[in-house]
């Protein structure tokens, strides 16, 4: 049903309330007949009609357009305000919940715009949530249902987080296609910041896949699409990209000089909330590309421990924080400090992503490993492996069961290790 329908059926419904004829209501600046077609959605009035009609039958002209009251509307605005705020402070089980209590109230059946903006909402709070069928589904229905009334902004957004949704869930191929379907033909669309973002979500996944080749040709026609664009959010994405893929291909050097641009330009024009986050991020791919100043790397990870502690940063950013510290505490020698924080990361990881609790438990049999504390290592090994067993097969879960394997193999549990290399082997399939 069209929104010029709802509208002319609210008129006749509140036309008989009020007691009513068509012509009574028409009478004298409208005809009765225009009257009938508005209310068979035949007409669609114009502003003034639908100002004289609502004054006519003593309600609301908000009411006519959208259903509900003008008290209604800013009740919903308000609802959707907070769903909102609880996503961005990182309450995503809170988010979940308010947006659905949005969507069961019939308030939102003619407020179309809204509705989609609860929608993709719910869409991006279960993501968060680590319900993926639950995204995927929404995010879906939104793409196909809305696409007539939705902005392209929009669209693109959608389709990054389906994208992000499908790369995430291991359907590799479903991750690349959804994007290809927009950045695939032989003529690109003009760039945006949208559409960079959307193209790094398509790196990101030919990454994983390990199409390597392809991901290197992507990479530079990205980066030179940012620096034409010239925005910071297309150069921090385009770069953050590169970074990624030079560290994948062993290219530490280059990986340097990527993630050190996009930081200074981050820095330098975005969203200081962000900052601690990406010098997080930051941090952590530096560990892994210069391990031999990992005390460097540990002291900017304290400090940016201290700034999530004191702002609104979710539990996962503050977990990869912690894991972070204790891998540098690790690399620098300090066990005792790498086990303090590899237990507080334990400690907060109920509820997420499994992929991430799985590094996690691998990064603690690494240092009670290197602790001495065999049976310690062995439980966590052994929950590390449970969590990998029902995962995609990925890079990530390939260079895992690597890690468990060796992990193992160092604690004397022979068997365990030739079966977590089987594992490894069989990703890659061998």
């Amino acid at each position: 049903m069209t929104g010029q329908d709802l509208v002319g059926q609210r008129i006749k419904a509140v036309r008989r309330q009020r007691g009513l004829s068509q012509a009574q209501l028409a009478h004298p600046e409208l005809s009765d007949s225009y009257v009938s077609l508005i209310e068979s959605g035949k007409r669609t009035p114009t502003p003034a009609v639908l100002e004289l009609l609502a004054a006519k039958l003593d309600c609301s002209l908000t009411y006519l357009i959208n259903g509900v009251t003008a008290e209604q509307m800013q009740e919903i605005e308000r609802s959707l305000s907070y769903a909102q705020l609880a996503m961005e402070n990182g309450e995503v089980v809170e988010a979940r919940t308010r947006y659905r209590e949005l969507l069961a109230d019939n308030g939102l059946a003619g407020l179309p715009q809204l509705k989609q903006d609860a929608e993709y909402g719910l869409a991006l709070a279960s993501q968060a949530c680590g319900d993926l069928d639950a995204a995927i589904t929404l995010l879906n229905r939104l793409r196909h249902d809305d696409a007539a009334r939705m902005s392209p902004e929009r669209h693109i957004d959608i389709v990054t987080e389906l994208s992000l949704c499908y790369r995430e869930q291991g359907q590799l191929a479903q991750a690349v296609q959804v994007v290809e379907e927009i950045l695939g033909g032989s003529v690109r669309p003009a760039w945006t910041d949208g559409l960079v973002r959307l193209g790094a979500q398509l790196l990101t996944a030919y990454i994983d896949r390990g199409d390597l080749l392809r991901a290197g040709h992507f990479s530079a026609e990205l980066l030179a699409a940012a620096e034409l664009l010239g925005t910071p959010k297309a150069l921090i994405m385009a770069h953050w990209g590169a970074a990624i893929l030079a560290v994948e291909t062993g290219r530490g050097d280059e990986a340097v000089v990527h993630i050190e641009r996009a930081v200074a330009i981050h820095s330098e024009y975005e969203n200081p909330r962000r900052q601690g986050r990406l010098r997080g991020d930051y941090a952590q791919v530096m560990l892994y590309v210069r391990p031999a100043e990992a005390a460097r790397w540990r002291d900017l990870l304290v400090r940016v421990e201290n700034e999530l502690a004191e702002s609104s940063a979710n539990s996962m950013d503050k977990m990869r924080c912690a894991m972070s510290l204790a891998r540098a505490e690790f690399l620098i020698g300090d066990l005792q400090r790498a086990k303090t924080h590899i237990e507080a990361v334990c400690g907060m990881l109920d509820g997420m992503p499994k992929d991430l609790q799985a590094d996690a438990r691998l990064l603690a049999g690494q240092i009670f490993a290197a602790l001495g504390r065999q049976e310690e290592a062995v439980r966590e090994l052994t929950e590390a492996t449970e969590l990998l067993e029902p995962l995609p097969t990925t890079r990530f879960t390939t260079q895992s069961w690597m890690t468990a394997a060796q992990i193992l193999e160092r604690v004397d549990e022979t068997d365990r290790s030739v079966e977590a290399y089987q594992r490894a082997l069989a990703c890659v399939g061998l």
